[in-house]
């Protein structure tokens, strides 16, 4: 399959996920309406469930697609190709995506009540609070360093994300046919992506804001799972088929098309 074949397969492919993408990004939206009113602390812990989840099923995926189609199958290349293509993939669309967009939206500008109620709770806090060198509160940086400070997942919590991916890539050595559906790891992404826009946001839900964070899920999960699902197999995929419609297989949205390639 040459250059353009590839760009052209990969354009159908795009073209075909987004139907169901833009319903799990409405899924999100109603996740993020569901939730809307949950802490700091419960929205992070949604995050450390839904983000290891998706890191765990990224491995299967990547490390499966690289171990059936690879010339060497050594543990340590696919270990090495599993980690980054899952990782970085899911942080992609789990952090850094929701992170760009939650700024552009002023997700976390607080709104008129949470300011009022910042002011009235802020004069007993100022009491105890000490000042640097110069002469600025350290309490109010604090504040405002958290809410502009991206989360890692790998580096903030490295002892769950990090063994997620190890445990799809064993998954994947060891059982390198598993199956699961292509939705479950759209659903998975979305409500990753989801869980960190309540981390950031402060705003009010409206309908403008709404539209936004739909744009910013639809991005978030249709990029890195088309990266994943699509582009990475076509560098190992090696087929003369002229594609013009999307893969009748994963239209259903399973990942089994992808391994049956091997068989052929």
């Amino acid at each position: 399959m040459s250059v353009k074949e590839k760009a052209k397969h990969v354009l159908v492919e795009l073209r075909g996920h987004s139907p169901f993408t833009v319903f799990g990004a409405l899924l999100g939206i109603v996740f993020v309406v569901l939730f809307r009113n949950v802490s700091g602390t419960g929205s992070h812990i949604l995050f450390s469930i839904f983000h290891p989840a998706h890191v765990v099923l990224s491995a299967m995926v990547t490390a499966s697609i690289f171990e059936l189609h690879a010339a060497k199958k050594r543990f340590l290349l696919v270990l090495v190709v599993g980690y980054f293509g899952s990782v970085g993939i899911a942080t992609l669309g789990d952090v850094v995506i929701p992170h760009i967009g939650a700024h552009l939206l002023d997700l976390n500008v607080p709104t008129h009540a949470q300011l009022h109620h910042h002011e009235t709770t802020s004069t007993n806090k100022e009491k105890t609070a000490t000042v640097d060198e110069h002469g600025e509160r350290v309490y109010n940086q604090e504040i405002e360093h958290h809410e502009h400070r991206i989360h890692l997942g790998f580096i903030k919590e490295w002892y769950i994300v990090n063994p997620a991916a190890l445990l799809g890539i064993l998954i994947a050595y060891f059982l390198p046919r598993t199956k699961f559906p292509h939705a479950a790891h759209v659903l998975v992404s979305t409500w990753a992506s989801s869980s960190y826009l309540l981390m950031n946001m402060q705003s009010g839900i409206t309908v403008a804001i709404a539209i936004g964070i739909l744009a910013i899920l639809f991005i978030a999960v249709w990029v890195p799972c088309c990266i994943s699902d699509i582009i990475f197999p076509l560098l190992f995929v090696k087929s003369d088929l002229e594609l013009t419609e999307p893969c009748p297989i994963h239209a259903r949205h399973s990942h089994t098309h992808v391994h049956r390639q091997s068989e052929d």
